[in-house]
């Protein structure tokens, strides 16, 4: 989930500033948004033309499964908010209908069309923003770290995002008694097995697995089980996967 606001800018509806439709990262690392042509966000950044408007978005990570306390951390992206306009249009809209090919986006091809209004997309009114990042930071299960915007740049989406809802979902319906048995693993903190009456997978990337292990009282704990290297795609997670239960299992 992600929200957008923009300090000295007040939200009517008190929502935050337009939660975008749906955004994507230019191979650049500039962060394009689809947000409603009628937004607070949108006025003010058609309104501020050319001057630097600071932008700030929050997205929050909510795993995919059903569980209490179901964030798993936030991010934020500071930077300048500029419509996406002129020629610029029909390359943005192109790369976030590629990357979002359903929804309202099923009728972006309109934005490649002369505009009505500076700014306004067809008869849904979309605008297309472009937040230049200048800052970034992540709060999650790892503690708070800065992020520079070169690194946010370069960095590459993990190869697992797409299909996580469904390989969570996968684990507890189908490897649920084994994925218990992961806290063998543990070590030094063994002795948190007691907390296994539930064991449900929260998290999956390509450099491992985190379980949350709950009891009967409501008491939990999360743990995280590091691939011995990071995995490139599903093939590869099998295997991951595997290693993992057979060392538990010994």
């Amino acid at each position: 989930m992600a929200s957008l606001s923009i300090p000295g800018v007040e939200d009517p509806d008190e929502t935050g500033l337009s939660a975008p439709v749906c955004r994507t990262v230019t191979p650049d690392g500039d962060v394009l948004l689809l947000v409603p042509g009628d937004s607070a966000a949108a006025r003010a950044a058609a309104h501020a033309q050319d001057d630097d408007l600071t932008a700030v978005m929050e997205i929050t990570d909510v795993a995919p499964v059903s569980v209490p306390h179901r964030i798993r951390g936030r991010a934020w992206v500071a930077g300048w908010l500029t419509p996406v306009r002129n020629e610029q249009r029909a390359e943005a809209a192109m790369l976030l209908a590629e990357r979002h090919p359903v929804g309202e986006l099923l009728g972006i091809g309109e934005a490649l069309q002369p505009d009505p209004a500076p700014g306004l997309y067809g008869r849904a009114a979309w605008m297309m923003l472009r937040l230049e990042v200048g800052e970034g930071a992540v709060d999650d299960l790892w503690g708070a770290e800065p992020v520079e915007p070169d690194e946010f740049a370069t960095a590459a989406p993990d190869p697992l995002a797409a299909h996580e809802a469904e390989l969570l979902q996968h684990l507890h319906a189908a490897h649920s008694e084994q994925v218990r048995g992961l806290c063998a693993l543990l070590g030094d903190r063994q002795e948190l097995c007691g907390l296994r009456d539930r064991a449900v997978p929260v998290g999956l990337d390509r450099f491992g697995l985190r379980v949350r292990f709950t009891d009967a009282a409501q008491r939990s704990f999360d743990a995280r089980f590091d691939f011995p290297e990071p995995v490139r795609d599903v093939a590869e997670l099998r295997r991951a996967m595997h290693l993992l239960f057979e060392a538990a299992a010994e």
